[in-house]
Protein backbone atom coordinates (compact mmCIF):
# COMPACT_ATOMS: atom_id res chain seq x y z
CA UNK A 1 0.00 0.00 0.00
CA UNK A 2 1.49 3.80 -0.99
CA UNK A 3 0.57 7.34 -0.63
CA UNK A 4 0.13 7.22 -4.62
CA UNK A 5 -2.52 4.72 -4.49
CA UNK A 6 -4.68 6.18 -1.52
CA UNK A 7 -4.20 9.47 -3.32
CA UNK A 8 -5.47 7.70 -6.78
CA UNK A 9 -8.39 6.53 -4.55
CA UNK A 10 -9.24 9.44 -2.85
CA UNK A 11 -9.22 11.49 -6.51
CA UNK A 12 -11.88 8.50 -7.82
CA UNK A 13 -13.99 9.17 -5.01
CA UNK A 14 -14.61 12.71 -5.49
CA UNK A 15 -14.50 12.52 -9.26
CA UNK A 16 -17.23 9.10 -9.34
CA UNK A 17 -15.19 8.51 -12.44
CA UNK A 18 -11.87 7.34 -13.00
CA UNK A 19 -11.54 8.68 -16.57
CA UNK A 20 -11.70 12.06 -14.86
CA UNK A 21 -9.55 11.34 -11.53
CA UNK A 22 -6.66 10.17 -14.01
CA UNK A 23 -6.74 13.67 -15.78
CA UNK A 24 -6.59 14.96 -12.50
CA UNK A 25 -3.59 12.90 -11.50
CA UNK A 26 -1.99 13.02 -14.93
CA UNK A 27 -2.35 9.22 -15.01
CA UNK A 28 -3.32 7.25 -18.09
CA UNK A 29 -6.86 5.75 -17.48
CA UNK A 30 -5.27 1.86 -17.66
CA UNK A 31 -2.95 2.43 -15.12
CA UNK A 32 -4.93 4.10 -12.24
CA UNK A 33 -7.94 1.50 -13.18
CA UNK A 34 -4.64 -1.22 -12.25
CA UNK A 35 -3.24 0.75 -8.85
CA UNK A 36 -7.27 1.12 -7.44
CA UNK A 37 -7.65 -2.80 -8.47
CA UNK A 38 -3.55 -3.68 -6.91
CA UNK A 39 -5.24 -1.52 -3.52
CA UNK A 40 -7.69 -4.26 -3.64
CA UNK A 41 -6.70 -7.00 -3.74
CA UNK A 42 -3.76 -5.91 -1.04
CA UNK A 43 -6.45 -5.54 1.37
CA UNK A 44 -8.97 -7.84 0.42
CA UNK A 45 -11.64 -5.45 -0.11
CA UNK A 46 -14.57 -4.17 -2.52
CA UNK A 47 -13.29 -0.53 -2.71
CA UNK A 48 -15.64 1.00 -5.61
CA UNK A 49 -18.84 -0.12 -7.30
CA UNK A 50 -18.57 0.40 -11.01
CA UNK A 51 -21.32 0.88 -13.32
CA UNK A 52 -22.25 2.13 -16.65
CA UNK A 53 -23.84 5.39 -15.21
CA UNK A 54 -20.10 5.81 -12.86
CA UNK A 55 -18.01 4.14 -9.69
CA UNK A 56 -19.21 4.94 -6.33
CA UNK A 57 -18.12 3.74 -2.79
CA UNK A 58 -18.32 0.48 -1.21
CA UNK A 59 -19.98 0.67 2.63
CA UNK A 60 -16.13 -0.80 2.81
CA UNK A 61 -14.81 1.74 0.64
CA UNK A 62 -16.32 4.65 2.71
CA UNK A 63 -14.67 3.79 6.01
CA UNK A 64 -11.24 3.08 4.08
CA UNK A 65 -11.51 6.21 2.85
CA UNK A 66 -11.64 7.86 5.96
CA UNK A 67 -8.42 6.33 7.29
CA UNK A 68 -6.67 7.40 4.34
CA UNK A 69 -7.74 10.58 4.26
CA UNK A 70 -6.02 10.93 7.53
CA UNK A 71 -2.91 9.42 6.05
CA UNK A 72 -2.72 11.70 3.46
CA UNK A 73 -3.35 14.69 5.46
CA UNK A 74 -0.50 13.79 7.52
CA UNK A 75 2.30 12.85 4.86
CA UNK A 76 0.87 16.65 3.58
CA UNK A 77 2.10 18.01 7.05
CA UNK A 78 5.56 16.15 6.78
CA UNK A 79 5.73 17.49 2.95
CA UNK A 80 5.05 20.96 3.84
CA UNK A 81 7.35 21.27 6.89
CA UNK A 82 10.25 19.51 5.71
CA UNK A 83 10.01 19.79 1.60
CA UNK A 84 7.73 23.17 1.52
CA UNK A 85 5.14 21.46 -0.87
CA UNK A 86 1.88 23.66 -1.25
CA UNK A 87 -0.89 22.56 0.82
CA UNK A 88 -3.55 19.91 -1.11
CA UNK A 89 -7.09 21.31 -1.63
CA UNK A 90 -9.09 21.19 1.84
CA UNK A 91 -12.29 18.93 2.55
CA UNK A 92 -14.64 18.89 5.17
CA UNK A 93 -18.33 17.83 5.83
CA UNK A 94 -20.45 18.91 8.45
CA UNK A 95 -24.01 17.73 9.22
CA UNK A 96 -26.24 19.65 11.53
CA UNK A 97 -29.75 20.36 12.93
CA UNK A 98 -31.13 23.95 11.79
CA UNK A 99 -28.57 25.91 14.05
CA UNK A 100 -27.61 29.49 12.92
CA UNK A 101 -24.47 29.49 14.85
CA UNK A 102 -23.31 26.67 13.52
CA UNK A 103 -23.30 28.42 9.87
CA UNK A 104 -21.58 31.12 11.27
CA UNK A 105 -18.97 28.92 12.27
CA UNK A 106 -18.60 27.26 9.14
CA UNK A 107 -17.98 31.19 7.76
CA UNK A 108 -15.65 31.49 10.23
CA UNK A 109 -13.82 28.38 9.43
CA UNK A 110 -13.39 28.82 5.91
CA UNK A 111 -12.41 32.83 6.17
CA UNK A 112 -9.71 31.32 8.49
CA UNK A 113 -8.66 28.36 6.45
CA UNK A 114 -6.10 30.04 4.33
CA UNK A 115 -6.74 27.60 1.81
CA UNK A 116 -6.30 28.47 -2.15
CA UNK A 117 -8.52 25.61 -2.98
CA UNK A 118 -11.13 23.41 -0.95
CA UNK A 119 -14.25 21.43 -1.06
CA UNK A 120 -16.44 21.94 2.26
CA UNK A 121 -19.69 21.01 2.80
CA UNK A 122 -22.55 21.68 5.16
CA UNK A 123 -25.67 20.18 5.44
CA UNK A 124 -28.61 21.31 7.54
CA UNK A 125 -30.64 18.71 7.80
CA UNK A 126 -33.15 16.31 9.82
CA UNK A 127 -31.94 14.68 12.86
CA UNK A 128 -31.83 10.81 11.68
CA UNK A 129 -30.09 11.82 8.57
CA UNK A 130 -26.96 13.52 10.55
CA UNK A 131 -26.60 10.19 12.86
CA UNK A 132 -26.52 8.45 9.04
CA UNK A 133 -24.27 10.80 7.83
CA UNK A 134 -21.25 10.33 10.67
CA UNK A 135 -21.90 6.54 10.82
CA UNK A 136 -21.42 6.67 7.48
CA UNK A 137 -18.41 8.78 7.26
CA UNK A 138 -20.17 11.07 4.82
CA UNK A 139 -19.68 13.86 7.15
CA UNK A 140 -17.21 14.22 9.78
CA UNK A 141 -19.38 15.84 12.15
CA UNK A 142 -22.78 16.05 13.30
CA UNK A 143 -24.31 18.69 15.64
CA UNK A 144 -27.11 18.06 17.57
CA UNK A 145 -29.11 18.35 21.23
CA UNK A 146 -29.82 15.34 23.80
CA UNK A 147 -32.20 16.40 26.59
CA UNK A 148 -34.00 14.47 29.28
CA UNK A 149 -36.31 13.54 26.91
CA UNK A 150 -34.19 12.19 23.90
CA UNK A 151 -31.46 11.24 25.55
CA UNK A 152 -31.96 7.72 26.35
CA UNK A 153 -33.46 7.30 23.05
CA UNK A 154 -30.41 8.94 20.77
CA UNK A 155 -27.78 7.68 23.13
CA UNK A 156 -28.93 4.41 22.53
CA UNK A 157 -28.92 4.68 18.86
CA UNK A 158 -25.08 6.71 18.64
CA UNK A 159 -23.65 3.27 20.88
CA UNK A 160 -25.04 0.70 18.26
CA UNK A 161 -23.88 2.79 15.59
CA UNK A 162 -19.98 3.50 16.81
CA UNK A 163 -20.76 7.52 17.36
CA UNK A 164 -19.52 9.51 20.25
CA UNK A 165 -21.29 12.65 21.45
CA UNK A 166 -18.94 15.71 22.86
CA UNK A 167 -21.09 18.36 24.64
CA UNK A 168 -20.35 22.19 23.47
CA UNK A 169 -22.82 23.74 25.57
CA UNK A 170 -25.99 24.06 27.78
CA UNK A 171 -29.45 26.12 26.44
CA UNK A 172 -32.27 27.30 28.54
CA UNK A 173 -34.81 26.84 26.20
CA UNK A 174 -36.16 30.57 24.07
CA UNK A 175 -38.84 31.03 21.40
CA UNK A 176 -37.79 32.89 18.28
CA UNK A 177 -40.31 35.59 17.24
CA UNK A 178 -40.05 38.59 15.30
CA UNK A 179 -39.62 41.49 16.76
CA UNK A 180 -43.18 42.94 15.91
CA UNK A 181 -45.03 40.25 18.00
CA UNK A 182 -45.91 41.17 21.36
CA UNK A 183 -44.19 38.72 22.90
CA UNK A 184 -40.89 39.81 22.17
CA UNK A 185 -40.58 42.68 24.68
CA UNK A 186 -41.58 40.38 27.81
CA UNK A 187 -38.48 38.97 29.73
CA UNK A 188 -39.65 35.09 29.23
CA UNK A 189 -42.95 33.62 28.23
CA UNK A 190 -44.86 30.70 29.55
CA UNK A 191 -46.05 27.82 27.34
CA UNK A 192 -49.75 29.47 28.18
CA UNK A 193 -48.70 32.50 26.71
CA UNK A 194 -47.59 30.84 23.04
CA UNK A 195 -50.76 28.85 22.86
CA UNK A 196 -52.55 31.20 20.29
CA UNK A 197 -49.56 31.70 18.15
CA UNK A 198 -48.70 29.30 15.69
CA UNK A 199 -45.47 26.95 16.68
CA UNK A 200 -43.29 26.35 13.81
CA UNK A 201 -41.19 23.27 13.55
CA UNK A 202 -38.66 21.25 11.95
CA UNK A 203 -40.07 17.79 9.81
CA UNK A 204 -38.35 14.98 10.08
CA UNK A 205 -39.34 12.75 7.19
CA UNK A 206 -40.40 9.21 8.03
CA UNK A 207 -38.51 9.26 11.05
CA UNK A 208 -40.79 12.03 13.01
CA UNK A 209 -40.48 10.41 16.23
CA UNK A 210 -40.67 12.79 18.86
CA UNK A 211 -36.91 11.78 19.96
CA UNK A 212 -35.92 13.02 16.55
CA UNK A 213 -37.68 16.35 16.96
CA UNK A 214 -35.54 19.57 16.22
CA UNK A 215 -37.35 21.32 19.22
CA UNK A 216 -37.57 20.63 22.64
CA UNK A 217 -40.58 19.81 24.60
CA UNK A 218 -41.61 17.82 21.23
CA UNK A 219 -44.74 15.98 23.10
CA UNK A 220 -46.65 19.40 23.96
CA UNK A 221 -49.77 20.21 22.20
CA UNK A 222 -50.41 23.04 19.74
CA UNK A 223 -53.68 24.62 18.61
CA UNK A 224 -51.69 25.71 15.49
CA UNK A 225 -48.80 23.91 13.90
CA UNK A 226 -46.78 24.18 10.84
CA UNK A 227 -44.12 21.69 9.80
CA UNK A 228 -41.10 23.42 7.37
CA UNK A 229 -37.72 21.93 5.99
CA UNK A 230 -35.74 24.38 5.77
CA UNK A 231 -34.24 27.33 8.50
CA UNK A 232 -34.75 30.58 5.63
CA UNK A 233 -38.72 29.50 5.29
CA UNK A 234 -39.22 29.12 9.29
CA UNK A 235 -38.16 32.72 9.70
CA UNK A 236 -40.29 34.06 7.17
CA UNK A 237 -43.42 32.61 8.58
CA UNK A 238 -42.20 33.64 11.93
CA UNK A 239 -42.44 37.16 10.73
CA UNK A 240 -45.34 36.56 8.76
CA UNK A 241 -47.42 34.78 10.85
CA UNK A 242 -46.24 35.93 13.93
CA UNK A 243 -45.13 32.88 14.72
CA UNK A 244 -42.59 31.02 16.87
CA UNK A 245 -40.25 28.36 17.26
CA UNK A 246 -38.05 26.78 20.50
CA UNK A 247 -34.31 26.90 20.28
CA UNK A 248 -31.45 27.84 21.83
CA UNK A 249 -31.89 31.08 22.16
CA UNK A 250 -28.17 31.78 20.35
CA UNK A 251 -28.89 33.92 17.85
CA UNK A 252 -26.78 35.58 15.25
CA UNK A 253 -27.45 38.95 13.93
CA UNK A 254 -25.01 39.25 11.05
CA UNK A 255 -26.38 36.25 9.32
CA UNK A 256 -30.02 36.57 10.71
CA UNK A 257 -30.39 39.92 10.98
CA UNK A 258 -32.51 42.51 13.50
CA UNK A 259 -36.09 40.90 12.51
CA UNK A 260 -35.78 37.95 14.76
CA UNK A 261 -35.17 37.94 18.79
CA UNK A 262 -34.85 35.36 21.30
CA UNK A 263 -36.90 35.41 24.79
CA UNK A 264 -36.19 33.04 27.41
CA UNK A 265 -39.11 30.07 27.51
CA UNK A 266 -40.06 29.30 31.30
CA UNK A 267 -39.96 26.06 31.48
CA UNK A 268 -37.23 23.43 33.47
CA UNK A 269 -35.63 21.51 30.58
CA UNK A 270 -32.19 22.07 29.35
CA UNK A 271 -30.87 20.72 26.14
CA UNK A 272 -27.27 19.69 25.67
CA UNK A 273 -26.17 20.54 22.60
CA UNK A 274 -23.08 19.06 21.25
CA UNK A 275 -21.20 17.50 18.69
CA UNK A 276 -20.90 13.66 17.38
CA UNK A 277 -17.87 12.26 15.50
CA UNK A 278 -17.48 8.18 13.86
CA UNK A 279 -15.18 6.08 17.22
CA UNK A 280 -13.61 4.84 13.94
CA UNK A 281 -11.94 7.41 12.79
CA UNK A 282 -10.33 10.40 14.19
CA UNK A 283 -11.56 14.28 12.67
CA UNK A 284 -9.16 16.19 10.60
CA UNK A 285 -7.32 19.58 10.88
CA UNK A 286 -10.22 20.79 9.37
CA UNK A 287 -12.35 19.76 11.49
CA UNK A 288 -10.94 20.45 14.41
CA UNK A 289 -10.74 24.24 13.51
CA UNK A 290 -14.71 24.14 12.58
CA UNK A 291 -15.00 22.88 16.39
CA UNK A 292 -12.83 25.42 17.53
CA UNK A 293 -14.81 28.14 15.56
CA UNK A 294 -17.98 26.40 16.97
CA UNK A 295 -17.00 27.30 20.69
CA UNK A 296 -16.15 30.90 19.54
CA UNK A 297 -19.88 31.93 18.05
CA UNK A 298 -20.84 30.08 21.08
CA UNK A 299 -18.86 32.22 23.15
CA UNK A 300 -19.62 35.56 21.26
CA UNK A 301 -23.40 35.04 20.81
CA UNK A 302 -24.48 32.92 23.70
CA UNK A 303 -26.53 34.14 26.80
Amino acid sequence: MTLKQLRYMLAVAQYKSINEAAKKCFISQPSLSNAIKDLEEEIGLELFIRTAKGITLTAEGTEFLKYAQQVIEQAELLEQRYLDKKPAKQLCSISTQHYAFAVSAFVNMIKKSGADEYKFTLRETRTHEIIEDVKSFQSEIGILYLDSFNRNALQKILLESQLEFHPLFEAEPHIFVSVRNPLASKQSVTLADLEDYPYLSFEQGEHNSFYFSEEILSTVFHKKSILVSDRATLFNLVIGLDGYTISTGVLSEELNGTDIVSVPLDVEDRMVIGWIANKKAGISRQAAAYIKELKAVIRTYGN
